[in-house]
């Protein structure tokens, strides 16, 4: 799949980005909770290959699911992302690259997470992002997805103190899961959470799914 055009939008704002993104989990239990579901169902399966953080950014996902026993590396779209998360963890591996052209073999990686990075993606184009994850996930693989849930995408014309033109898309979890479902996904949970904290002010929606080791369900 060719890098689309809308990602240099995406990765230009990104760039100008850098320190302000600190992120963290302390205070998200339930963030906490679902990574480590993740981790104990990659653990559990053993396919033996890496997991790739998906729109990596700083890097803290990253860290975490290290911290939880994973052979994980990020990969990020914008450079400036990529050189945070190695200063900011540098015994760890982040690379550039984009999600919808994944630099990976078939069935190279044992599980993706992809935490708030789909959420640039328009909707006409997620098919294709999750036949991209399928092809790139081993058998038996688990991909977590986390995103802003509702039903219009939101426009910003300011963001991270610049001006720029960033689309955040948002969707009902039962949309998100019906695509995963017809790229060949089998559902494993979902969760929704209301927002917290001052910056966050729509509900968060999380969905863990499996690549099938034999024939997908329909």
């Amino acid at each position: 799949m060719r890098e689309p055009s809308f990602l240099r939008t995406v990765q230009a704002a990104y760039d100008t980005y850098g320190e302000a993104s600190r992120a963290g989990l302390d205070d998200r239990p339930l963030d906490r909770a679902m990574l480590s579901t993740f981790a104990d169902l990659v653990r559990a399966e053993g396919t033996g290959r890496p997991i790739a953080d998906l729109g990596a950014g700083p890097g803290h996902v990253t860290a975490h699911l290290d911290a939880l026993g994973l052979d994980v590396y990020g990969v990020d779209l914008s450079p400036a992302m990529v050189t945070l998360a190695r200063r900011t963890h540098p015994h760890l591996r982040f690379v550039e690259g984009t999600m919808t052209a994944l630099d990976v073999a078939d069935e190279a990686l044992g599980g993706i997470v992809a935490w708030y990075s789909v959420i640039h993606i328009p909707t006409e184009r997620l098919p294709e992002l999750f036949a991209e994850f399928h092809r790139a996930l081993a058998p038996g693989g688990h991909i977590l997805l986390v995103f802003q849930t509702g039903d219009e995408p939101l426009h910003l014309a300011r963001a991270f103190g610049h001006d720029v033109s960033l689309v955040f898309h948002r969707w009902p979890i039962d949309r998100v899961s019906d695509l995963l479902r017809q790229a060949g996904f089998t559902e494993v949970a979902r969760m929704t959470r209301e927002p917290t904290g001052a910056t966050e002010k729509v509900r968060r929606g999380y969905v863990l799914a499996v690549k099938p080791a034999g024939p997908a369900r329909a």
